[in-house]
């Protein structure tokens, strides 16, 4: 089950899963563009690949899709990720914004674990993985309420690692770095445009503080999901691996 999974990180983990020879259970809000996706998945393998409809925003339509879903079926790889929260100064940013953040990460990755875990128990086989960003590691700036919660799913994650552990089954995070996706986009074009330069400069001046010099891809991102959902990552647990091409200075 990949989340968020019709367009950039998201859509290239679902992808490359698939080419691994999984079934693929997509889960976003926008049933059209879920549709699409499904289609363009590989299925070399036979596989039967699938969509739900839920919106991230509100977790009770979230419990309610995830509940029905695994009552016939046992999701053995849960992938977590959603849009961050808009950018700005995080002095200007309203409560009502951490909160819904917080629902929309946190609590939505709450209830869809607590739903599949059951499962992989049963069946001896369980990946968590959760897309979350480097400033887990070192806070991105203009990113106020993106920072905060990030951290907030970074603990979560840690937490639920130790405990659930013993059975089995892997909880790990993504730590993505500046990453060619519509977000990173609008990052880009929010931050010409409270300068007063031109895109193209931002963006040169993003990449020269990457050891390797350049942005990275989803399915850079997408390798590194398939390779924790896969049993060569069985004694890898409550990790969090940053694809950032170097980025993050931090060891």
């Amino acid at each position: 089950m990949v989340c968020g999974s019709t367009q950039g990180i998201g859509l290239a983990i679902a992808k490359e899963l698939a080419v691994c020879g999984a079934n693929c259970i997509l889960m976003a809000r926008d049933e059209e563009a879920l549709k699409k996706a499904v289609q363009g998945l590989d299925r070399n393998n036979q596989q039967k690949h699938e969509y739900l409809v839920a919106d991230f925003s509100d977790p009770d339509k979230v419990q309610e899709v995830i509940n029905n879903f695994i009552q016939t079926t046992i999701v053995h790889v849960l992938v977590n990720n959603s849009g961050g929260p808009k950018f700005g100064p995080l002095i200007e940013e309203e409560g009502q914004k951490f909160v819904d953040a917080f629902k929309q990460h946190v609590v939505c990755n709450q209830l869809l674990a607590k739903a599949v875990v059951p499962g992989m128990k049963s069946s001896g086989y369980g990946r968590i993985i959760n897309i979350i960003s480097t400033s887990v590691r070192i806070p991105i700036i203009n990113l106020g309420v993106s920072n905060t919660i990030r951290a907030a799913v970074a603990s979560w994650s840690k937490s639920l690692a130790n405990e659930i552990g013993g059975s089995g089954i892997t909880v790990n995070n993504i730590l993505p770095g500046f990453t060619s996706t519509n977000r990173l986009k609008a990052l880009l074009e929010s931050t010409a445009a409270k300068r007063g330069v031109e895109i193209e400069q931002v963006a040169k001046e993003m990449k020269e503080r990457i050891p390797l010099k350049r942005f990275g891809e989803p399915a850079e991102t997408a390798a590194v999901a398939a390779f924790l959902a896969s049993p060569a990552a069985s004694y890898v647990n409550g990790v969090s691996i940053p694809v950032d091409g170097g980025g993050t200075g931090t060891i």
